[in-house]
């Protein structure tokens, strides 16, 4: 009809007049929304942290559908006023193939092993996405996913929260100064696992009422049901989480990767407690090493979780879970999980810039700034394309390395990485952990 607009010419017309030219490698998606517009969501996994991740996006637009393999689950969400006009599903696919017209934005909080096909279905579909970190269960998925997230050119985001925190990215900002001199090796700890690992598996027992264990195991191997897998534990084992350094590394990994761009290591090696390459080990040591860049020498990183923590001499504080980093004139000591908070010792602090999250720097300002990305501005700091896809690669090489560490007490395999081709060159029996096989009725 002469003179009507369609949809998306309002939108390039509108982002013009505000002045938004803001292009990444993740080009703004055609589907953009205006600031005016209610953005449509849907959330797959509404417990745990999909509890708030779910709640957030009911806060920013409107909640359509909401899916998990727990009914008991969605009847408690049925209850939330914020959720009175969901549809409910058990089932993803039904969700978006029943749904998929009414929805924009998809939050994605199941276990580990059901992000990649989840995401994958819904960006390929158009939908923006958010997923929990981290990324994905395999390496493969983790790349696999930003490739899809570009291609579509939706809006991104994993859910690393510290991402918006000034205090991580001031601290990296620090770093990237050059203030502490050439960097000689950066040190992450955590106090994860806090769940049950390195042990057999649970006795058979009934599938609780409403438990649709079929579309909880997706795209893992049949098994019988267990207490101990739904709804937390499912971390410790193989088949369906990413163990601690899965679990914990997206955030307390995430300064001096943002600080150093630890992409792409070329080698990794692990020690660990023992495992039966069903469940993670209790503890795991891990050193990366990575390649010199254009800002900085090559540095090893070394990982320890399940109490584990960097030698007395090198660290003497008592934090439960943080980061070093080591240069050859002073050191940045990033508290928590998130970079709470920093401390320098050996220079003086300089001055530095940092970009701030234009969401704010909470749990839900993390999420509005994806929001604010699917309504047309800048894509989301850990986006897929740029970050979150990037630094779920470098983590779960680690979780290679943990594999090949199976006996307990000594080094395992030291694996050499090629990251173009996504190949442990000296390890091929390894390449089941890249990229595992989907059971029937799942694909990327």
């Amino acid at each position: 009809m002469p003179g009507k607009s369609t949809r998306r010419q309002f939108l390039q017309t509108t982002a013009a007049v505000a002045g938004v030219g803001y292009f990444s490698s993740v080009a703004r998606s055609q589907d953009s929304k205006s600031p005016n517009e209610r953005i449509r969501f849907a959330s797959v996994g509404i417990t745990g942290k999909g509890s708030s991740d779910s709640g957030h996006a009911a806060d920013f637009g409107d909640m359509v559908a909401v899916c998990d393999i727990d009914d008991s689950k969605l009847d408690g969400a049925s209850k939330n006023p914020k959720f009175k006009n969901a549809k409910k599903y058990n089932d993803f696919r039904k969700m978006l193939d029943e749904a998929g017209k009414d929805i924009d934005a998809v939050t994605v909080s199941t276990p580990d092993h059901m992000h990649a096909p989840v995401a994958a279905m819904a960006m390929r579909m158009g939908k923006h996405a958010f997923v929990q970190k981290p990324l994905s269960h395999d390496i493969y998925e983790a790349r696999k996913l930003a490739e899809i997230a570009k291609e579509h050119k939706v809006a991104t985001q994993m859910g690393n929260q510290g991402t918006a925190q000034d205090s991580l990215r001031k601290a990296a900002s620090i770093v990237r100064s050059g203030v502490l001199g050439p960097i000689k090796e950066v040190h992450i700890w955590t106090n994860r696992p806090i769940w049950a690992q390195g042990g057999d598996r649970p006795e058979e027992a009934p599938v609780p009422k409403g438990v649709h264990w079929d579309l909880f195991l997706g795209t893992a191997p049949y098994r019988p049901y267990a207490n101990g897998y739904h709804p937390f534990a499912w971390r410790g084992w193989w088949d369906f989480g990413t163990g601690a350094l899965g679990d914990m590394a997206c955030h307390t990994f995430n300064m001096p990767y943002m600080a150093l761009d630890l992409k792409d290591p070329v080698s990794v090696v692990a020690e660990s407690s023992g495992h039966n390459k069903d469940s993670y080990p209790k503890w795991s040591i891990i050193t990366f090493q990575f390649p010199a860049n254009d800002t900085r020498g090559p540095v090893p990183v070394m990982w320890y979780d399940g109490g584990k923590k960097p030698s007395k001499d090198i660290f003497s504080g008592s934090d439960a879970s943080g980061a070093l980093i080591v240069g050859e004139k002073g050191k940045l000591h990033a508290k928590g999980d998130y970079c709470e908070q920093y401390a320098i010792d050996g220079v003086d602090e300089p001055k530095v810039e940092w970009e701030k999250s234009p969401g704010g720097t909470d749990d839900k300002g993390h999420f509005k700034e994806w929001v604010l990305a699917i309504q047309g501005g800048k894509p989301a700091k850990s986006n897929f394309v740029d970050y979150a896809g990037g630094l779920t690669e470098t983590i779960l090489l680690g979780n290679l390395a943990v594999y090949a560490a199976a006996e307990a007490g000594s080094p395992g395999k030291k694996i050499e990485w090629n990251a173009k081709d996504m190949k442990p060159t000296n390890a091929p029996e390894l390449e089941k952990i890249v990229k595992r096989e989907y059971s029937s009725g799942y694909t990327l």
